[in-house]
């Protein structure tokens, strides 16, 4: 009787740690869409800013185009998180460049249309943040208890694996290490 209370507590427990390892999977699936999302709704307001950045400022179609490239790469990219990363941060350098360009046009930054876009990404920016972090905390979340013992033991012959972090390159972990500049002028 007590070797099989031991083994009804043993299957018992099994089936709690398999049921979190689904539970933390399914959490990742969804962070990940959620970045996916805010990224596409970052993607569908590009164009719209690049047109109204063409009315004022056509002669700069190099950087331009740049943005416009960038963001089709990342729409059309579905690869692993780290290859959809690499394509949002060129949209991310596109896009500082576009509105570095829009410092040298003081009548494009007094446009209404052209805060409006600007104010709506930095909004989705922020999202696109807090999606991140909370897509790397149920990463981390999934991949310690793939890792833990007695966990892993059931992640092994259940065949779950340890997921991709949403990680900044070289550059940008160089240039967020860097001190802020602040420049009254």
């Amino acid at each position: 009787m007590i070797v099989l209370a031991v083994v009804v507590l043993v299957g018992l427990y099994g089936v709690k740690i398999y049921n979190g390892l689904v539970s933390l999977r399914t959490r990742v699936e969804e962070a990940w869409s959620d970045i996916q999302v805010q990224m596409k709704r970052r993607y569908d307001l590009i164009p719209n800013l690049v047109e109204t950045v063409k009315g004022y400022a056509s002669h700069e179609r190099e950087t331009l185009e740049a943005v416009v490239k960038a963001r089709n790469i990342a729409v059309a990219q579905t690869g692993t998180p780290e290859q959809q990363a690499a394509a949002d941060r060129a949209v991310t350098g596109a896009l500082g460049k576009l509105f570095a360009l829009a410092e040298a046009y003081p009548e494009l930054k007094a446009d209404q249309n052209f805060r409006a876009l600007q104010d709506e990404l930095v909004a989705t920016e922020e999202k696109l943040g807090a999606s991140r972090r909370f897509y790397n905390g149920s990463v981390r979340d999934l991949n310690v208890m793939v890792e833990q013992f007695p966990s892993n033991l059931i992640a092994g012959v259940f065949k779950f694996s340890k997921a991709q972090f949403f990680e900044l390159d070289e550059d940008e972990r160089a240039a967020a290490s860097k001190p802020v500049k602040v420049s009254f002028n």
